[in-house]
């Protein structure tokens, strides 16, 4: 599910809990009952849009799906976190459909190390080959990219300076080497998440974005203006907050 999907799912979470306030509750009770609702609803409106606060892999918990054509910015993950998780499973033995400590072949150590970050990936080289955007060359290759050969057989983890980490073959390990490829040799390279840095200005802009496409919607008047406000602080949680509150000060304000 796309960041804007959720919040719109949120917020008609959360508008439904305004009606609920006024129909049911009056004077204090209702005064108390919404602070209650509003700290509730900051917290699931945070979460719902986790993928846009902060940097790494630990930005959310949440599940998002590879995108072929572009990169995947849900789960907080870069090419930098790719590769720290890539080189945990240094040592694995080749096992042909293995996907785990165990044993893994080129394509399961793919994807569980996007797994690991909450991508989830295609199981199988030609399917993993279609995720993500296409980097037109090695010299603009990111650590983090996927580099898949001709006939797409193999797929290898981009480490930059010339190295690439992979599961070769039967009888070999998960390893470093020094990328044997060149542009010639590739069918394509693939760019799941953001390359290092990449989402690192993107919490108060896409966040923006997406608030102030939700700006016509019934009690949201205002909303947009909390947004850019909000976006001159350093964290994507306050843009967030910032938002919210301004949502349920015009949703209870009557």
């Amino acid at each position: 599910m796309s960041p804007v999907t959720e919040v719109l799912s949120r917020i008609q979470d959360i508008q439904a809990t305004i009606a609920q306030l006024r129909a049911g509750t009056t004077g204090a009770a209702t005064s108390a009952t919404a602070t209650a609702a509003s700290a509730t609803s900051a917290t699931a409106f945070a979460d719902a849009l986790a993928g846009t606060s902060g940097t790494g892999a630990t930005a959310t918990s949440a599940s998002v799906d590879a995108v072929a054509g572009s990169v995947a910015s849900g789960s907080g993950a870069d090419g930098s976190d790719v590769v720290e998780s890539a080189k945990k499973y240094l040592g694995v033995p080749y096992v042909f459909g293995g996907e785990d400590r165990t044993g893994m072949d080129c394509s399961g150590l793919v994807q569980t190390v996007f797994k690991d970050l909450g991508v989830s990936m295609p199981r199988v080289v030609p399917d993993q080959a279609k995720m993500g955007a296409e980097v037109s060359s090695l010299a603009e290759a990111k650590p983090g990219d996927l580099l898949v050969p001709k006939g797409e057989g193999h797929i290898v983890i981009y480490l930059g300076d010339g190295k690439v980490l992979h599961a070769p073959r039967p009888g070999k390990d998960v390893q470093i080497v020094d990328n044997w490829y060149k542009d010639s040799d590739l069918s394509t390279i693939r760019r799941i998440v953001p390359a290092e840095g990449g989402t690192g200005a993107a919490p108060a802009s896409a966040a923006s974005s997406a608030l102030s496409g939700l700006s016509g919607l019934s009690g949201l008047s205002g909303l947009s203006g909390a947004a850019g406000a909000a976006g001159a602080s350093s964290s994507g949680t306050d843009l967030m907050t910032a938002a919210l509150q301004k949502l349920m000060s015009a949703g209870v304000a009557s």
